[in-house]
């Protein structure tokens, strides 16, 4: 899913830290280039240590960690955060995360919120000449002026800002949504993606599509899924034009054409039926017979084999049996399922012992 997305929020545990199925995805993104921001999640667990997980962070993962935020107490005293960009505290007075009041940092974390945002801004001043002339001559920043100087820098993959909250308790949850839009990019600000092209002479060149709704449609298939109710699911993310259901796509890493049956927007467990995708949008399709992972779905005048996605090899295995003998086979076939669904995992069966392996990115993913 890296391969098709702008931007990612990272989400760590405030007990654990960065674990090694971390590590993978850390690597993942570095490779497509794909600027991030922290979430430090469970900060109401016994244990949670927010100082901690961000030294992680650069530890483990080589991060530029910056928090933009303070936790105000944790694990069972977590009550709040910190804003260093806007320097409010924000105090959350229900366990649903409702009753909200925003004010002053109070006086017992004024010493270490400054501290903070010191921190905040000579990491920022960085990379921002004008913004370093600023904090030098010891002038006070504007919000909007610190909010673009972090967006730049993350967006160049300098700094990884971090934030903190419970999510199961809706805390922090809408700072988070709202640092999503505040730093990290829309489709507009990445480069526009790139393909090959074969002219009619048989020759080959690079072409470029933008993320332009008036330019030919181009999008990339990254996961498949297979629904009970409406079968093989295709999520494709749209890099240009326009998809309307009901149209024809080229498939042009197997050369078959297929009709678009339905087009799904995708809400978690929820899904919305529409009638057209934009450049930009994440969607599934239904309709799409043969597709695998990392295939190119695109107008059928306008052919063109986007990027390859590069998937790689597993690092945890493990051995796996049926509970009884009658559940071999469909132990079988829905690990084989698995597998076509998702190139990361892979089954074989161990020669000398005679066991089903399954491996993939770490104990989370197989789990």
């Amino acid at each position: 899913s890296l391969r098709v997305l702008d931007g990612s929020v990272a989400v760590f545990d405030s007990v654990a830290g960065v674990e090694p199925q971390s590590e993978t995805v850390w690597r993942q993104a570095n490779d497509y280039g794909v600027p991030r921001i922290a979430y430090v999640n469970k900060m109401d667990r016994t244990g949670a240590d927010y100082d901690m997980s961000v030294r992680t962070m650069i530890d483990r993962l080589g991060a530029n960690a910056v928090p933009i935020q303070l936790p105000i107490g944790a694990e069972g005293d977590f009550a709040g955060i910190i804003d260093l960009v806007e320097m409010k505290a924000t105090y959350y007075r229900d366990d649903i995360g409702k009753d909200v009041d925003v004010v002053d940092i109070p006086e017992e974390y004024a010493d270490v919120s400054a501290a903070a945002r010191e921190k905040l801004l000579d990491a920022v001043a960085d990379f921002d000449e004008e913004l370093m002339e600023l904090v030098l001559e010891g002038e006070e920043v504007p919000v909007p002026r610190l909010k673009s100087a972090i967006r730049a820098a993350t967006l160049a993959l300098s700094i990884n800002p971090v934030l903190c909250g419970s999510s199961f308790k809706n805390k922090g949850v809408q700072p988070l949504l709202d640092a999503v839009v505040d730093y990290l990019p829309s489709p507009l600000d990445v480069p526009a993606i790139k393909g090959i092209v074969t002219a009619r002479d048989g020759e080959e060149h690079e072409e470029e599509r933008p993320s332009d709704d008036s330019a030919p449609f181009a999008a990339l298939a990254f996961k498949i899924a297979t629904d009970p109710y409406v079968g093989k699911l295709v999520f494709f993310r749209v890099y240009s034009g326009i998809l309307e259901a009901g149209s024809k796509v080229l498939n042009t890493n197997t050369g078959k054409t297929d009709r678009i049956g339905r087009i799904l927007m995708m809400h978690a467990n929820d899904r919305e039926d529409v009638d057209r995708v934009y450049s930009g949008d994440i969607a599934a399709a239904v309709g799409i017979k043969q597709v695998y992972t990392g295939d190119t779905i695109c107008d059928p005048n306008h052919a063109i084999v986007l990027e390859a996605m590069d998937f790689p090899d597993p690092v945890i295995k493990v051995a796996v049996e049926p509970k009884t003998k009658a559940d071999q086979e469909k132990m079988g076939v829905a690990l084989q399922r698995l597998a076509e669904e998702d190139p990361t995992f892979q089954v074989e069966t161990n020669e000398e012992t005679g066991q089903t392996e399954i491996s993939g990115m770490g104990e989370l993913h197989l789990e």
